[in-house]
């Protein structure tokens, strides 16, 4: 079946581009658009897409509210994939904070976009590299709570282990290695930890794991 799309940008030059470049492939089709984010929350509402590609500055309603306002089922609610000119640390916390599962600048290139589409919407979160970076950082300038979360506990020692280092960036077969474990496993983990947390994917654990202190910037796990 097709990956259903949604594109909220408040350029027409930009929504024709992206659906041009998405509707060139077999297994993704764009079936809406909208040029604001109070649009974007209606439209995907209306359409039920699998995911929503959402530019941050609009008018109207930006793009953090309105991802808000689409992420409010982490089970049945579309994902939705952030692309933005704008490289600012603020908008990259904000943006996952807000619920979406991943953030591209817009001038990547096409096979990136198209990567990033399948793999939101397949349950996985990305993040490009230089974005990962940004956040780690932005959580260094962040107070840090005294107390760790009571749902921790809920972990096991090695789910901690493995949350720790989701939380460095690693990949599951990095993990792997590093834990001398099935990538199979680890796998397993994840999907424990996210139930357990009552996360929706990767990207909520990382920020749960800097918020949570149970890693930090620059000291390894």
């Amino acid at each position: 079946m097709s990956i259903k799309v949604v594109v909220a940008d408040d350029q027409e030059l930009v929504r024709t581009g992206f659906r041009v470049i998405l509707n060139s492939e077999p297994d993704i089709e764009v079936v809406g658009e909208a040029g604001n984010g109070h649009e974007a929350i209606e439209v995907a509402v209306r359409l039920r897409p699998d995911v929503v590609l959402m530019d941050i500055r609009m008018p109207v309603l930006d793009g953090l509210e309105a991802t808000r306002g689409i992420v409010t089922d982490p089970e049945k609610g579309p994902r939705v994939l952030i692309l933005t000119t704008f490289d600012l640390d603020e908008y990259v916390y904000e943006a996952l904070s807000s619920g979406a599962s991943g953030f591209l600048l817009k001038d990547g290139p096409a096979e990136q976009l198209l990567s990033a589409v399948r793999v939101v919407a397949r349950g996985d979160a990305l993040l490009a590299p230089q974005v990962t970076r940004r956040l780690i950082a932005e959580f260094s300038r962040r107070p840090r709570p005294g107390t760790r979360p009571a749902r921790l506990e809920a972990l096991t020692q090695r789910e901690l282990d493995v949350l720790k280092l989701v939380a460095r960036g690693l990949s599951n077969g990095e993990i792997a290695r590093e834990l001398y474990v099935a990538e199979t496993t680890v796998r397993t983990h994840v999907a424990h930890i996210l139930t357990k947390l009552g996360l929706r994917d990767r990207v909520q654990a990382v920020i749960l794991a800097y918020e949570a202190s149970l890693v930090r910037p620059g000291v390894p796990s």
